[in-house]
């Protein structure tokens, strides 16, 4: 078997696959965007929600179409702090032979808690025997960009390059860390439609990474027939041909199988995981509303009297300790029944305003512009002819 062969073998067992000849810098009026359905859904994530149950590992090996096993494929996801940020670390790794020969693949990532890489490391080899390949890619996020820094070596052969890439262009970005923690995501809050990210191909290149919900099916693992949910992700490389991986997951997230299209080399669960425990909350009791008729109720009807009375009683002691409130009352009554006003409370507030002890004293002399409490005595004749005198 050639080198080539065996490059494109190796290449399905990677975390991510592509050519590795150079390429010319990608120009700024080709950096592709995000949809707005991936906007969206980047803007809907609730850390405290959505990230609860994403930390766990996966435990896969790595076949052959024939049915050989090759290698394994883990990932790790744990909370951590990066530079007193709390996020994710991402540790992802995918190592086999074939045909005798060492390849794989290794990824070390923190992500934050709305999916931005902060720092990842990328490294990919393929161990030949006459000229051994090692591909290194180290991104890091500055204050306004991002630095992505490469070293490939092919036998005596080293090759170094540094690029940046504004902060503004890497909006919506998923690398190959956070796409893991990303399919997670989207089997615990699944997606309605397609989303549009952007990625990185396998030279670097910003171009866009689409999201497909695939069809349900089964898959069998140790005799137990498992239902599982696929997510296809195809980079669309701008240099070269689209790249297409499809994953299929358990209802709580576990990768089940993960395979790119074409590729003869498939990574399958070989053991069902220990089923995620999720702190299910005790819904709610729902009470129906009843008509409530305390007459026909002789708890409600006791608790009622007992009640009246003790209020009665309350209050009885209470003018007992305050006799004055009787008498006052009582004046009250006798000059309103007295007047007989039309407007009670009018009356009312005159005549508790002389209790008050905010209110100024009128003066004397205004008493003798009141009205006459006794308006029939100006229609008198003898006190009319009592004037003219």
């Amino acid at each position: 078997m050639n080198k080539m062969n065996l490059m494109e073998r190796t290449q399905s067992m990677a975390i991510v696959g592509g050519s590795s000849e150079p390429v010319g810098q990608q120009q700024s009026s080709d950096i592709p965007k995000l949809s707005n359905e991936a906007l969206k859904y980047l803007e809907d994530l609730v850390p405290e929600e959505d990230f609860k149950y994403v930390m766990f590992d996966d435990n896969l090996v790595t076949v052959s179409d024939t049915g050989k096993e090759l290698g394994e494929f883990t990932v790790t996801v744990e909370p951590t702090r990066y530079k007193g940020l709390e996020c994710f670390l991402i540790h992802a790794n995918s190592h086999g032979s074939i045909d005798g020969v060492p390849c794989g693949t290794s990824i070390v990532c923190y992500v934050s808690k709305c999916l931005e890489t902060l720092e990842q490391h990328h490294h990919e080899y393929v161990k030949l025997e006459n000229c051994p390949l090692d591909r290194k890619t180290f991104l890091v996020r500055q204050s306004d960009c991002y630095t992505i820094n490469r070293t490939i070596t092919q036998g005596e052969d080293v090759q170094r390059t540094t690029k940046t890439v504004p902060v503004e262009h890497m909006r919506g970005f998923i690398s190959e860390g956070s796409n893991l923690l990303l399919h997670r995501l989207l089997i615990e809050k699944s997606m309605e439609d397609d989303l549009q990210f952007i990625s990185f191909d396998s030279e670097t290149n910003l171009c866009p990474a689409t999201y497909t919900r695939l069809d349900e099916r089964t898959q069998t693992v140790e005799n137990v027939e498992l239902r599982v949910y696929g997510i296809e992700r195809t980079i669309n490389s701008s240099v070269d041909l689209p790249t297409s991986w499809q994953s299929y997951f358990m209802k709580d997230g576990h990768l089940t199988n993960r395979v790119q299209v074409g590729s003869p080399v498939t990574m399958k669960l070989a053991k069902v995981p220990i089923r995620i425990e999720r702190d299910e909350e005790t819904p709610k009791p729902v009470f129906e509303k009843k008509n409530l008729s305390w007459e026909e109720d002789l708890q409600l009807q006791s608790r009622f009297l007992d009640r009246k009375e003790e209020l009665k009683s309350d209050h009885a002691t209470y003018m007992r300790h305050h006799p004055e409130l009787r008498a006052l009352l009582a004046d009250f009554l006798q000059f309103l029944l007295l007047r007989k006003p039309d407007d009670v409370l009018a009356f009312a507030a005159n005549y508790f305003a002389a209790f008050s002890t905010s209110m100024p004293d009128p003066s004397p002399y205004l008493a003798s512009n009141a009205p006459t409490p006794f308006p029939a005595s100006r229609t008198t004749t003898k006190i009319e002819e009592l004037r003219q005198l």
